[in-house]
């Protein structure tokens, strides 16, 4: 059972992206987001499908009438598997072309390059691959698995099925 303290510190970034989506949504006809994947250099076969992913998501969303009854708008940005680029983009994403969400970066060193732009603006990135752990921040959901969330299904396995 989650006590009252873990439920609002759960729900204090939920309750921040869906004000930030909401008053974005209130200024423009749509909803713009950003998916911030390499496209291009050594990482793009790996985000190149992430970004496709982020784009059918979109389209099935605006299909079924989008947001809030606003259409979601996809601002696709090509870091190319530069690290700094990553915090440059997001940094665009954020001021110039006002999305009011982030999806993306694939590896560590990428979302930590993007990590204090998108705390210094109050942005959202939603990362959505595993990652090492020991990182919180408010403005980031972690949507992969940490270390033990791998770890110790793998134990319980071990241990349980084989006698390990």
């Amino acid at each position: 059972m989650i006590n009252k303290f873990a439920k609002k510190l759960l729900l204090a970034p939920i309750a921040a992206a869906v004000m930030t989506v909401m008053s974005m949504a209130h200024a423009e006809d749509t909803i713009k987001v950003g998916v911030l994947h390499s496209l291009s250099g050594t990482m793009a076969i790996s985000e190149t499908t992430l970004k496709d992913t982020m784009l059918m998501l979109i389209d099935q969303q605006n299909k079924k009438g989008g947001l809030l009854g606003k259409k979601l708008e996809a601002v696709v940005v090509d870091p190319a598997s530069n690290w700094p680029l990553f915090a440059e983009k997001a940094r665009e994403l954020l001021t110039k072309d006002k999305v009011a969400a982030i999806f993306g970066c694939w590896t560590s060193v990428s979302r930590k390059s993007v990590l204090p732009v998108i705390e210094e603006l109050n942005g959202i990135l939603f990362y959505p691959v595993q990652y090492e752990g020991e990182e919180s921040s408010k403005n980031v959901f972690y949507t992969g698995a940490a270390p033990n969330q791998q770890a110790i299904p793998a134990v319980d396995y071990l241990m349980n099925d084989l006698g390990v």
